[in-house]
């Protein structure tokens, strides 16, 4: 941190940190101080954190999926699958030829489960870049040369910039966060709950353009033309609109982080494992010497990278030239760039600084991180199962079919109906993750429905975003929520599901509601959505 703050910590590992010597929490079992807002979430975070343990809930909700399926497997639905045109139907997952599937394809289902792999990945080379002193003395750096107002709002932009980059920023900006504000003397989880704000609550707020827009923007094509055969959309349509979001959860992060979250948190200790805990000493000679040689390197490698992307025939394109599109291998090798971004500054940086003499001291430095990522390992095994086997069961599907079709009958005016479906998608969120998925099943109810009343595909689709966006950071199903907890953990040993969901919930209602007001407000001014995109149909 530039300023007087920096100077008074330049000197001393941050285990000293004046945030370390924060006194117990005031909790519904202790005082009881503060307003009804403070109270409230207190009492959430207590019932919460006598929820089981992550991995125990997540078996819990895989059994009970598998008793609701027996119980209505036999029962008609009137709800119709928008894709298949047949009526939705729960599968009962414990009939014999079911649950032999269930036991033949667990391995597959834990070692197929997307998050586990770009976790683990991308943790063998930010673990290397953080061993070495790479990352400790980047941050450093960084510290000196950002003023402290605006530690936060700068976290928070880097967080929703890193949806380029598909889920890095689960992996690498999240921990992140908690470093820098424990390096700045803040509380370290403010620093997490900042970042994981903006990475997974601002997921659609992003002013560089990534794969998710041409995938939802697929999505909502194909679902137009069911009334409009013809029609085509921009893969940009919401660009400008999202963009423009950017500020409002910059802005809105920066607020409660600073004034509700940060305050609320100021009497948890932290009593977190020093070994666990990463550590940030001054950047000496050597190491100065070590970081602009590995700074070096970083930037050649990507200046290589975007030399190989920008020929029109680049092998990192896709077939018709994009590089941005959901199938190009750019866009599918993110994961392992990110990997080489690390390890390579990171064992450049090892060697020049002397913190890595010979190669089995990489390899070690790869061993810790993955000893320390044990826990989520354990956690991914069960998550993976739950998900599987809500999807296989078609529950997810009856809960959003007849949502949309609760919404449909009930025929709102125009605000109000955007507004429901806001809230609509982010209940859904609570049980549904994937953006993709859940977009797939709801654009075919709800595109085609607001295009008879005059709403435009693209609207629809983005008041989809806000609401897909809102809700992640306070759902436990979310496959990265489990891996937040355990970065928490790393300062306060006792947070669990209710420590988090209490403090990300005051974001989660706030960008819930005045991003929805934002939506009608940039509507209602008629400022564009994005490329070659209108409001109304037709």
């Amino acid at each position: 941190m530039a300023g007087k703050q920096n100077n008074n910590n330049e000197d001393k590992p941050m285990s000293e940190s004046p945030a370390n010597t924060a006194a117990p929490m005031d909790t519904p079992n202790g005082p009881g101080k503060g307003g009804w807002v403070d109270r409230a979430l207190n009492f959430i975070e207590v019932v919460g954190n006598r929820l089981p343990d992550p991995a125990v809930l997540f078996l819990i909700l895989m059994v009970t999926v598998w008793v609701l399926s027996l119980l209505l497997s036999g029962v008609s639905f009137d709800a119709i699958h928008p894709a298949t045109g047949e009526a939705v139907q729960v599968t009962n997952l414990l009939s014999g030829d079911n649950f032999a599937y269930f036991l033949s394809n667990m391995v597959t289902t834990f070692t197929g489960f997307a998050p586990l792999g770009v976790v683990l990945v991308a943790m063998l080379g930010v673990g290397v870049a953080e061993q070495s002193g790479f990352i400790n003395a980047v941050l450093k750096k960084l510290l000196g040369v950002t003023p402290q107002m605006l530690l936060t709002p700068m976290l928070i932009l880097v967080a929703i910039v890193s949806h380029t980059a598909v889920d890095a920023g689960y992996v690498l900006v999240i921990p992140l966060g908690g470093v820098i504000f424990y390096a700045a003397g803040r509380h370290p989880l403010a620093g997490i709950a900042a970042a994981f704000a903006g990475v997974s609550g601002g997921f659609s707020a992003n002013f560089v353009p990534s794969a998710i827009d041409p995938l939802l923007q697929g999505f909502t094509q194909s679902a137009a033309q069911i009334v409009s055969p013809e029609l085509q959309l921009n893969p940009l349509n919401n660009w400008f609109f999202t963009s423009a979001s950017c500020l409002v959860i910059v802005l809105l992060g920066w607020w409660l982080t600073d004034k509700v979250i940060e305050p609320r948190l100021k009497n948890v200790a932290i009593d977190g494992d020093p070994e666990e805990m990463p550590v940030m000493q001054e950047v000496g000679t050597r190491e100065r010497r070590a970081l602009r040689l590995s700074t070096l390197v970083m930037v050649i490698g990507i200046g290589a990278l975007i030399a190989w992307m920008l020929p029109g025939d680049s092998a990192l394109r896709d077939e018709a030239g994009n590089l941005a599109a959901f199938g190009a291998p750019a866009m599918k090798s993110i994961v392992p760039l990110i990997f080489l971004l690390f390890i390579i500054p990171g064992v450049v940086f090892g060697y020049a600084a002397g913190t890595f003499q010979k190669s089995k001291d990489v390899i070690d430095a790869m061993s810790k991180t993955m000893g320390s990522m044990s826990y989520y390992i354990v956690m991914a095994f069960f998550c993976a199962l739950f998900i599987a086997e809500f999807g296989r069961s078609g529950l997810g599907t009856l809960l959003a079919v007849e949502g949309g079709n609760l919404l449909a009958t009930m025929a709102l005016p125009g605000p109000v109906t955007l507004m429901g479906i806001i809230l609509l998608v982010g209940f859904v969120n609570l049980f549904v993750g994937s953006a993709s998925a859940k977009w797939a099943l709801l654009a075919p109810i709800f595109v085609p429905m607001l295009m008879q009343v005059g709403f435009s595909p693209d609207l629809t689709q983005a008041a989809y975003r806000v609401g897909d966006s809102s809700t992640n950071i306070i759902t436990p199903l979310m496959p990265y929520f489990p891996l937040v907890v355990v970065y928490c953990q790393r300062y306060v040993k006792s947070t669990g599901i209710g420590t988090l969901v209490s403090m990300m919930l005051p974001y989660s209602v706030v960008f819930l509601l005045c991003w929805s007001i934002f939506l009608v407000i940039y509507w209602s001014l008629g400022l564009p959505l994005g490329l070659q995109a209108s409001y109304t149909y037709p």
